[in-house]
């Protein structure tokens, strides 16, 4: 069996606590790796080598790492195959979703080629008599990225770019899920020219989690993964006196107005809510068509676009529309959650439970599932169940579809189809979601501006990538400078002048 390795130093290392975690095919249910999981002692290790490296690289100047940057988005490019290959074969999403996991981590990398922009300061002279005054942005030191299953290419660059491109030197902790691509994505980043040691992946469960919280030496941590984890992280990081973003939960929720075409709201419906198997923060869980002809009539048409739909191993081609989940404990769950909402009273229309594919008989795959006539006091509703579960929620105004959505606790993202401007800008301005889509349905922002939820979908006052990240992994230094320059009168200073 495969043994997955750290990466320290800028070499695999093989764990030495003798602890693993089997890492699954999820399609099959087979192992096909274990991973090692590091102790305390194996991760403040690695800190203190990236704490001896990031001097030497914070001290490079931000153009020479921007061409590192540059390198390493060109190798990503020619190795996006290969990557895809990895994220598809550990993870299960279909080729196409992981080349644009990968992608949407590249496109970050395209921004930190930009750092020496990002990192300037500002400048006022004679801001009082002879008094100049400046500032600059410098790195933290060491940072740390915990990073999910779910996107293991994508969230693991959206960490590591830009803390490195700060100057800082990042211990990065993926999913022990997925943990080869983000392997891969350092063989890569040294390659393009990153001295050994500034970024290092340590593989581990809780105990190199708490590791990483409670080490003086790191500055920073970025977290993307379920709500009580990111509230966690966050308060014993905060505790320790450390910056934190950590990202949660979410239950993303689309309104569908009347006047809305109906065709292009089940096509972005179908693609946001069961695209990548429903694993995806940025899912549309809930759709809340307002009033009940349009209720119906989204039903009609969502029902045969959902059953078209092709679901097996990425292995089968480009043709299959989304794959397995990542554990047999999340298919479990998710069956679960089905059960409860056929018992607590909602409708279901499409039922995933029965879901068996030939030669994949131990697979975690969910079958697509709809349900209609959901409450909010239902646990579907109430839960993020991180799966192909699409739940219809209806309403009779405008006004009850904007507060279902405002009274939810969490905040990620969100969206609204409707073919009138005051609507959609009426949305826009007073829904509380950090992420809005207008007749749009994941709306993920583009790689310079920045990604974040409110309310329980996130923990800090800084977002991803874009200009918040390199806020986030540097801290400001002012300057108020001034020059004395007495003046020579017969061959003497006048120290009046200096006053």
């Amino acid at each position: 069996m495969e043994e997955i390795t750290h990466f320290i130093n800028g070499a695999h290392v093989k764990g030495t606590s003798g602890r693993f975690t089997e890492v699954f095919n999820p399609a099959t249910g087979e192992v096909q790796a274990k991973v090692p999981l590091a102790t305390v002692e194996e991760m403040n290790d690695a800190i203190a080598k990236a704490a001896e490296a990031q001097i030497k690289w914070a001290a490079t100047n931000p153009q020479r790492r921007a061409r590192v940057m540059m390198k390493f988005g060109a190798l990503i490019n020619e190795n996006m195959d290969k990557l895809a290959e990895l994220v598809s074969r550990e993870h299960g999403k279909t080729l196409p979703d992981a080349r644009g996991d990968v992608q949407r981590g590249l496109e970050v990398v395209e921004v930190c080629m930009g750092a020496p922009h990002m990192l300037k300061g500002e400048y006022t002279d004679d801001g009082g008599p002879g008094i100049d005054l400046y500032s600059m942005r410098q790195p933290l030191g060491v940072v740390a990225g915990i990073t999910p299953f779910n996107f293991p290419a994508m969230i693991p660059l959206w960490k590591m770019a830009p803390a490195l491109a700060a100057g800082n030197a990042m211990i990065l902790k993926p999913s022990e899920r997925c943990p080869s691509t983000s392997l891969l994505l350092a063989e890569l980043i040294m390659e393009a020219g990153l001295p050994e040691g500034v970024l290092q992946v340590v593989n581990g469960d809780k105990e190199a989690v708490d590791a990483i919280l409670d080490n003086e030496t790191i500055q920073a941590v970025g977290f993307v993964g379920s709500t009580p984890i990111a509230q966690y992280i966050y308060g014993r990081a905060a505790a320790n006196g450390k910056r934190a973003q950590c990202f949660g939960g979410a239950k993303n929720h689309m309104i569908i107005m009347p006047d809305a075409d109906m065709d292009k709201a089940a096509d972005a419906l179908v693609g946001a809510g069961f695209g990548a198997a429903g694993e995806r923060c940025m899912a549309i869980s809930v759709a809340v068509p307002v009033g009940q002809e349009a209720a119906d009539a989204l039903i009609e048409k969502l029902v045969p676009r959902i059953d078209k739909l092709k679901v097996g191993p990425y292995t089968a081609g480009d043709d299959v529309d989304y794959g397995p989940v990542i554990t047999k404990a999340a298919q479990d769950r998710i069956m679960g959650l089905i059960t409860s909402g056929a018992e607590q009273g909602a409708t279901l229309v499409r039922d995933g439970r029965d879901f068996s594919l030939q030669g994949y008989e131990n697979g975690f795959f969910v079958g697509p599932t709809l349900f209609d006539n959901v409450t909010p006091d239902m646990d579907i509703y109430k839960e993020e169940i991180f799966g192909p579960v699409l739940s219809q929620v209806r309403t009779d105004s405008y006004e009850d579809a904007l507060k279902l959505t405002m009274d939810n606790p969490y905040g990620n993202g969100t969206a609204i189809y409707t073919a009138d401007g005051d609507t959609a800008r009426d949305f826009a301005h007073r829904v509380n979601v950090g992420m809005v889509g207008i007749n749009f349905p994941i709306p993920v922002p583009l790689s310079y501006f920045t990604f974040g939820g409110w309310k329980k979908s996130a923990f800090g006052d800084l977002n991803q990538y874009g200009p918040d990240a390199f806020r986030f992994y540097t801290k400001t230094k002012t300057v108020t400078a001034r020059w004395f320059s007495g003046i020579k009168e017969g061959g003497e200073f006048n120290f009046k002048a200096m006053d």
